[in-house]
């Protein structure tokens, strides 16, 4: 697969994440902006502030006008994915017939595992880890064994073939539950890395599933790889949706994708699942994909200048936080073990500084300490949210 450069032209004012104020955020309804007081600026869960895509709009809009918003049927989600991902990332090896429609990524994630793994099995995670991958899995009956990030918040090989190794005997079917681009780190993973994770897993016996809800969203300066695509993982399965590029979550929707030989697995999922996901949100999904490249590339390079923006005022006003700009994800992984805080730096920053973000406890070994930010806001309230969490720790 040869990776596609992303050379990008941005129409001044485009960026999404300048469109809306404060004022029109916290009129709405979901959970970001109702979790916690109106003094509290929330930079926390996976929501975005940006207005719909018009392309999206207006297909939501063209669906109710027309009352059509009965069950999802067909498969124009897939083909536009499969579109995507040849333009996006040089990848034509996205076939329909090795879809299926799920009703969001996690659930996705559950059904396959429960095709892949019996309770008991040990389902292997890179922790820190989006902390729904504990929930999810333990609520199945599988145990979580962690595998902890090595140096650079890349993948450990050595800890990680211990790991498949160990979790391999007996009669036991591990589960390796990827997550690509990682939340909350940010990391890109490599070919040469998935290429790697592939070979390991077979070595052991291990089946691989990867989260790549976040796979449209890659700073400038890398590539993003789907697991599927490299050699050794023909027998992967893969979740993708279009909710977090485009601030979709509310429209339930994903795709579960089976490599060559995971066909079989993928053909036994059972039929009312499809039933789960919504059809306007199938709709909006397709519509993202089809038609949304154009709004994506300037929500890329506001994301871009974000991160950047981030890095300068933590050097200024809080120099004791480490941070590396990520290469995916909205999301900051900070580490605050040096600021002397006495408490979860996620609380002292809520209480002291009416900054709500994710507390690292939460994402398992590796996350005391830290704390996630969304960097999905506008420039303003990054600048806002950065100097109130400085007061917090004077």
């Amino acid at each position: 697969m040869e990776n596609v450069s992303r050379d990008l032209v941005v129409p001044d004012g485009a960026n999404p994440l300048l469109r809306l104020s404060l004022e029109q955020l916290r009129r709405r309804t979901s959970m970001k902006w109702r979790t916690y007081p109106d003094d509290v600026l929330p930079l926390w869960v996976a929501e975005m502030d940006v207005p719909l895509a018009e392309p999206v709009a207006e297909a939501i809009t063209d669906a109710v006008a027309l009352g059509d918003t009965g069950y999802p049927a067909g498969t124009a989600y897939a083909d536009a994915l499969g579109e995507f991902a040849r333009k996006r990332w040089g990848w034509d090896g996205l076939s329909v017939e090795r879809t299926a429609i799920v009703p969001d990524v996690m659930l996705g994630i559950v059904e396959m595992l429960k095709l892949t793994s019996k309770p008991g099995d040990p389902v292997i995670v890179n922790c820190p880890v989006y902390p729904p991958f504990y929930q999810f899995v333990g609520n199945l009956d599988r145990p979580v064994v962690e595998a902890p990030l090595g140096p650079g918040l890349r993948i450990d090989f050595a800890v990680l073939e211990d790991v498949f190794q160990r979790s391999a005997q007996g009669a036991n079917r591990p589960v390796y539950l990827l997550c690509s681009p990682h939340n909350p780190t940010g990391t890109v993973h490599t070919a040469a890395e998935l290429t790697r994770v592939a070979r390991l897993a077979r070595e052991h016996g291990v089946r691989v599933v990867v989260d790549e809800i976040h796979a449209p969203i890659v700073a400038a300066s890398a590539s993003f790889v789907p697991f599927l695509s490299v050699p050794g993982a023909e027998n992967g399965l893969s979740l993708m949706s279009a909710s977090k590029a485009w601030n979709l979550a509310g429209l339930k929707a994903a795709l579960a994708i089976a490599g060559p030989e995971a066909a079989d697995d993928l053909a036994r999922i059972p039929e009312e699942v499809s039933h789960g996901p919504s059809h306007l949100g199938i709709i909006a999904h397709t519509a993202a994909l089809r038609d949304g490249g154009d709004w994506l590339d300037a929500l890329l390079s506001g994301l871009d200048d974000n991160r950047r923006l981030l890095a300068a005022l933590l050097a200024e006003h809080l120099p004791a936080i480490g941070y590396t700009p990520a290469q995916g994800t909205f999301l900051a992984w900070l580490d605050c073990r040096k600021l002397g805080l006495d408490r979860d730096p996620a609380e002292a920053f809520l209480q002291r500084g009416r900054v709500a973000l994710n507390s690292g406890r939460a994402f398992g070994t590796g996350g005391e300490g830290f704390v996630r930010l969304n960097v999905a806001a506008s420039p303003a309230v990054i600048t806002e949210a950065v100097r109130r969490m400085a007061s917090a720790v004077v």
